[in-house]
Protein backbone atom coordinates (compact mmCIF):
# COMPACT_ATOMS: atom_id res chain seq x y z
CA UNK A 1 0.00 0.00 0.00
CA UNK A 2 1.38 3.45 -1.20
CA UNK A 3 2.67 6.26 1.78
CA UNK A 4 0.07 8.26 1.54
CA UNK A 5 -2.78 5.68 2.23
CA UNK A 6 -0.85 4.36 5.37
CA UNK A 7 -0.46 8.07 6.75
CA UNK A 8 -3.62 8.58 6.38
CA UNK A 9 -4.96 5.06 7.66
CA UNK A 10 -2.07 5.86 10.90
CA UNK A 11 -3.98 9.58 11.44
CA UNK A 12 -7.47 8.22 11.61
CA UNK A 13 -6.63 5.30 13.47
CA UNK A 14 -5.31 7.72 16.44
CA UNK A 15 -8.04 10.22 16.00
CA UNK A 16 -11.08 10.12 13.74
CA UNK A 17 -12.27 13.48 14.40
CA UNK A 18 -8.88 14.29 11.88
CA UNK A 19 -10.41 16.06 8.95
CA UNK A 20 -8.85 16.60 5.31
CA UNK A 21 -8.25 19.86 5.79
CA UNK A 22 -5.90 19.03 8.89
CA UNK A 23 -4.98 16.08 7.43
CA UNK A 24 -3.38 17.95 3.75
CA UNK A 25 -1.69 20.10 6.34
CA UNK A 26 0.08 17.71 8.23
CA UNK A 27 1.07 15.33 5.25
CA UNK A 28 1.75 18.26 2.79
CA UNK A 29 -0.60 17.10 0.15
CA UNK A 30 -3.85 19.09 -1.47
CA UNK A 31 -6.99 18.44 0.51
CA UNK A 32 -8.60 17.12 -2.43
CA UNK A 33 -6.18 14.59 -2.92
CA UNK A 34 -6.60 13.50 0.36
CA UNK A 35 -10.39 13.09 0.32
CA UNK A 36 -10.02 11.26 -2.71
CA UNK A 37 -7.82 8.52 -0.91
CA UNK A 38 -10.20 8.48 1.81
CA UNK A 39 -13.19 7.88 -0.50
CA UNK A 40 -11.11 5.04 -2.14
CA UNK A 41 -10.38 3.33 1.36
CA UNK A 42 -13.66 3.32 2.10
CA UNK A 43 -15.05 1.95 -1.29
CA UNK A 44 -12.39 -0.87 -1.14
CA UNK A 45 -13.56 -1.50 2.94
CA UNK A 46 -9.91 -0.96 3.68
CA UNK A 47 -11.43 1.77 6.09
CA UNK A 48 -14.64 -0.07 7.54
CA UNK A 49 -16.27 2.54 10.18
CA UNK A 50 -15.39 5.50 11.94
CA UNK A 51 -15.75 5.02 15.79
CA UNK A 52 -15.34 6.55 19.40
CA UNK A 53 -14.19 5.31 22.62
CA UNK A 54 -16.14 5.46 25.45
CA UNK A 55 -15.40 5.19 29.53
CA UNK A 56 -18.69 3.77 29.78
CA UNK A 57 -17.58 3.50 33.92
CA UNK A 58 -17.84 7.32 33.67
CA UNK A 59 -21.41 7.72 32.42
CA UNK A 60 -23.12 5.83 34.95
CA UNK A 61 -24.85 3.36 33.15
CA UNK A 62 -24.70 -0.42 33.32
CA UNK A 63 -22.55 -1.52 30.64
CA UNK A 64 -20.72 -5.38 31.14
CA UNK A 65 -18.07 -6.85 28.77
CA UNK A 66 -17.35 -10.41 28.16
CA UNK A 67 -14.89 -12.79 26.75
CA UNK A 68 -16.12 -16.10 25.72
CA UNK A 69 -14.03 -18.72 24.14
CA UNK A 70 -16.34 -21.24 22.26
CA UNK A 71 -15.17 -24.63 20.83
CA UNK A 72 -16.88 -25.40 17.16
CA UNK A 73 -17.23 -28.58 15.50
CA UNK A 74 -16.20 -27.55 12.12
CA UNK A 75 -18.22 -28.30 9.20
CA UNK A 76 -17.34 -30.10 5.96
CA UNK A 77 -16.32 -27.54 3.33
CA UNK A 78 -16.56 -24.64 5.14
CA UNK A 79 -14.73 -25.16 8.19
CA UNK A 80 -16.02 -22.72 10.98
CA UNK A 81 -17.28 -19.63 8.52
CA UNK A 82 -20.64 -20.54 8.43
CA UNK A 83 -21.17 -21.00 12.86
CA UNK A 84 -18.90 -17.64 12.49
CA UNK A 85 -21.59 -15.73 10.91
CA UNK A 86 -24.58 -16.75 12.39
CA UNK A 87 -22.50 -15.92 15.74
CA UNK A 88 -21.66 -12.44 14.42
CA UNK A 89 -25.08 -11.39 13.47
CA UNK A 90 -26.29 -11.31 16.85
CA UNK A 91 -26.15 -7.38 18.10
CA UNK A 92 -24.56 -8.24 21.45
CA UNK A 93 -21.48 -9.34 19.35
CA UNK A 94 -19.14 -6.70 19.17
CA UNK A 95 -16.34 -9.01 18.02
CA UNK A 96 -15.36 -12.26 16.61
CA UNK A 97 -12.29 -14.04 15.95
CA UNK A 98 -11.16 -17.67 14.29
CA UNK A 99 -8.35 -18.45 17.09
CA UNK A 100 -5.26 -21.16 17.32
CA UNK A 101 -5.29 -23.41 20.89
CA UNK A 102 -7.69 -25.00 23.10
CA UNK A 103 -11.25 -22.96 21.78
CA UNK A 104 -11.69 -21.88 18.18
CA UNK A 105 -13.55 -18.68 18.28
CA UNK A 106 -13.17 -16.09 20.67
CA UNK A 107 -15.88 -13.74 20.89
CA UNK A 108 -16.45 -10.37 23.09
CA UNK A 109 -20.23 -9.50 24.05
CA UNK A 110 -21.42 -6.65 25.28
CA UNK A 111 -24.16 -6.38 27.79
CA UNK A 112 -26.41 -4.22 30.09
CA UNK A 113 -25.98 -6.85 32.79
CA UNK A 114 -24.04 -9.97 33.68
CA UNK A 115 -27.19 -11.59 33.45
CA UNK A 116 -28.05 -10.55 29.80
CA UNK A 117 -24.89 -11.91 28.72
CA UNK A 118 -25.29 -15.10 29.94
CA UNK A 119 -29.01 -15.59 28.98
CA UNK A 120 -27.49 -14.92 25.50
CA UNK A 121 -24.65 -17.57 26.28
CA UNK A 122 -27.48 -20.11 27.47
CA UNK A 123 -30.34 -19.03 24.86
CA UNK A 124 -28.86 -17.83 21.90
CA UNK A 125 -24.68 -19.13 21.76
CA UNK A 126 -24.89 -22.69 22.94
CA UNK A 127 -28.31 -23.61 21.06
CA UNK A 128 -26.03 -23.00 17.97
CA UNK A 129 -25.94 -26.20 15.86
CA UNK A 130 -22.31 -27.32 16.15
CA UNK A 131 -21.34 -25.32 19.35
CA UNK A 132 -19.96 -27.80 21.01
CA UNK A 133 -18.61 -25.96 24.64
CA UNK A 134 -18.33 -22.15 25.73
CA UNK A 135 -16.45 -20.50 28.57
CA UNK A 136 -17.37 -16.76 29.74
CA UNK A 137 -14.82 -14.37 31.46
CA UNK A 138 -16.65 -11.00 32.73
CA UNK A 139 -14.30 -7.94 32.21
CA UNK A 140 -13.91 -6.69 35.71
CA UNK A 141 -12.15 -3.49 34.71
CA UNK A 142 -10.55 -2.26 31.69
CA UNK A 143 -7.34 -0.48 31.90
CA UNK A 144 -6.31 -0.61 28.61
CA UNK A 145 -8.00 -0.91 25.29
CA UNK A 146 -6.55 -0.01 21.44
CA UNK A 147 -3.94 1.61 22.86
CA UNK A 148 -5.76 3.89 25.25
CA UNK A 149 -5.08 3.70 28.66
CA UNK A 150 -8.05 4.19 30.74
CA UNK A 151 -6.82 5.91 34.37
CA UNK A 152 -3.42 7.16 34.00
CA UNK A 153 -2.18 7.85 37.42
CA UNK A 154 1.42 7.48 37.12
CA UNK A 155 3.46 10.40 38.64
CA UNK A 156 6.27 11.77 37.30
CA UNK A 157 8.64 11.46 39.93
CA UNK A 158 12.08 12.27 38.90
CA UNK A 159 13.88 15.28 40.50
CA UNK A 160 13.16 18.70 38.71
CA UNK A 161 16.81 20.10 37.88
CA UNK A 162 16.97 23.80 36.95
CA UNK A 163 19.90 25.40 35.26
Amino acid sequence: MENLKMDILALLQENSKVDAKQMALLLGKKEKEIVATIKEMEEHKVILKYTTMINWEKTGEEYVTALIDVKVQPQRGVGFDTVAERIYRFPEVKSVYLMSGGYDLSLIIEGKTMKEVALFVAEKLATIENVQSTTTHFVLKKYKEKGVIYEDKEEDRRLVISP
